[in-house]
């Protein structure tokens, strides 16, 4: 089968999308030639502890409305539609048999690259699609710390150094703090509109 659609995926709790996600997404394109970028907010992620702080419906939502205006960035929705834990394997299987034509990418941040190993049936995932790796501030990447095998489907790429996370929006909303400029202006007016995150 000809693969001639190179699409990255983006995987997270998006809770909220912030711009570190659309730069992170945005350089991947760039940088490796992606024909399109497709958000997938994560129903339940098995490697992360704690509550999520909003509804899957209101995260798909600010993933949706942050990515509006760049055509090549699209939202889509499968793993809050198979509902229990998101496993990536069980994602790209689903998505390659609904689009042949395409190989993809999975872009993850260096806070996700050295938990790889660990990744339920990586193996496999690893055989389906290659890994962008984008380092993020204060955390490089060191392949080393992966098995031969993994560390030849990683390809690095480095992006402006921008230091914000959900857990940081979701704690300054909870302090009553400003997180304007930290996501976009649509995804910061939907924020306020529904009082996410606040104590």
């Amino acid at each position: 089968m000809n693969r001639n659609r190179h699409i990255g995926i983006m995987g997270g709790t998006f809770d909220p999308i912030h711009v570190g996600h659309l730069l992170a997404a945005n350089t991947a394109l760039d940088a490796c030639a992606l024909d399109e970028v497709w958000f997938i907010p994560t129903n339940v992620p098995p490697l992360k502890e704690g509550v999520q702080g909003a509804a899957a419906e209101l995260r798909l939502r600010l993933v949706r409305l942050a990515i509006a205006d760049e055509p090549r960035f699209k939202a889509v929705a499968i793993e809050l539609a198979r509902g229990g834990v998101s496993y990536s394997i069980d994602t790209v299987r689903e998505l390659e048999s609904r689009n042949p034509d395409c190989s993809f990418y999975y872009i993850i941040g260096s806070d996700r690259i050295h938990d790889l190993p660990q990744w339920h049936r990586i193996e496999e995932l690893a055989s389906m699609v290659r890994f962008i790796g984008v380092e993020r501030p204060g955390e490089p990447i060191d392949l080393n710390r992966l098995p031969d095998w993994l560390r030849s489907r990683v390809e690095l790429v480095s992006m402006p150094q921008v230091g914000i996370s959900s857990t940081d929006i979701r704690s300054r909303r909870q302090a009553g703090r400003s997180i304007r400029y930290m996501v976009t202006e649509p995804v910061y007016s939907e924020i306020v509109k529904e009082g996410l995150y606040e104590s």
